[in-house]
């Protein structure tokens, strides 16, 4: 198989394992000068520290100049350190590390990716750091509450060919779970939906229409009043999985979303959601050899 060119390197390299942000000048725009145009989007930031360093440069890596002419369409790009964030006291198991590819049993409550308030503590970041991995990027995604094995690549010639296995729906992810036992539910079911998803709103819904969402459930061992449940979705639409659940009336233990939204301190990392990405299993594009990686957690019903 023929490898892909890998991208061009970004103009700054990342620092303390967190890549620098880019401000593009939109159209109609009319600042004067770069440094009117920072200081207008960002007042707070010290930009003469960072033009002093070098830190401001354009999309070819060129050092920008307060006074130089700032045109629309210009690519500014510069360091900017997050705000800080609560530690999530967990570690990241490396469960594969090697031809390009890493993979990880991922601890609940650390995102996948940096973002929003959630840099730091990501996947993304801590691999970069602990493992000086500058391209590692994620294959897939697990929601920050949801634990279990998460592919990810660190060769930029091999993302397309990972992404699009999950993308073409050609990875078998098993889940495992923790809810109430029901003994008037049959077992194994299939659930078919309509999810939907509005941005900016926290929880998913079901609604009317054509299913979009598609999920196996059994139950493997009762453990009382609870019971433990395999999953085995067939597509992927945000929060899937608890929303099918909730909907049977077994929601998943330590739910914040389903059936009801509950509200967690940042520092508060009791009582996680008892959701377990359990393995994942595909044929490796590259070599034609059947992969099968599964996660070394184990799920409690104590919080």
């Amino acid at each position: 198989m023929t490898r892909r060119r890998s991208p061009a390197p970004p103009p700054l390299p990342l620092r303390n394992g967190l890549g620098a942000d880019r401000l593009l000048v939109p159209e109609l725009a009319h600042p004067t000068t770069v440094g009117e145009f920072l200081r207008s989007a960002a007042p707070d930031d010290d930009w003469g520290i960072r033009f002093a360093s070098g830190e401001v440069v354009d999309r070819s890596g060129r050092p920008l100049r307060p006074g130089d002419r700032c045109p629309p369409g210009l690519q500014i790009h510069f360091y900017r350190d997050p705000p800080p964030e609560t530690p999530v006291p967990f570690d990241i198991d490396v469960l594969h590390h090697a031809d390009g590819l890493l993979v990880v049993d991922k601890p609940h409550f650390l995102a996948t990716i940096p973002r929003g308030g959630h840099i730091r503590e990501s996947v993304v970041v801590r691999m970069r750091r602990a493992l000086d991995l500058p391209d590692v990027v994620p294959a897939h995604r697990l929601d920050r509450m949801t634990a279990g094995v998460l592919l990810c690549t660190t060769d930029p010639a091999l993302r397309r060919p990972y992404q699009q296995l999950f993308e073409q729906r050609l990875v078998v992810k098993e889940y495992e779970a923790l809810a109430p036992f029901r003994p008037d539910l049959e077992s194994p079911l299939t659930v078919r939906s309509r999810i939907d998803k509005r941005h900016g709103e926290p929880t998913a819904h079901e609604v009317p229409g054509e299913p979009n969402a598609h999920t196996e459930i059994d139950v493997v061992e009762v453990l009382g009043d609870l019971a433990r449940y395999r999953l085995l979705p067939t597509t992927g639409r945000t929060h899937q999985l608890r929303v099918h659940m909730s909907s049977l009336g077994v929601p998943i233990v330590g739910d914040d979303f389903y059936p009801d939204l509950r509200r967690r301190a940042p520092d508060d990392f009791t009582d996680p959601l008892r959701l377990l990405a359990r393995s994942v299993r595909f044929t490796d594009p590259i070599t034609g050899d059947t992969r099968v990686f599964t996660s070394r957690r184990a799920l409690s019903p104590e919080p």
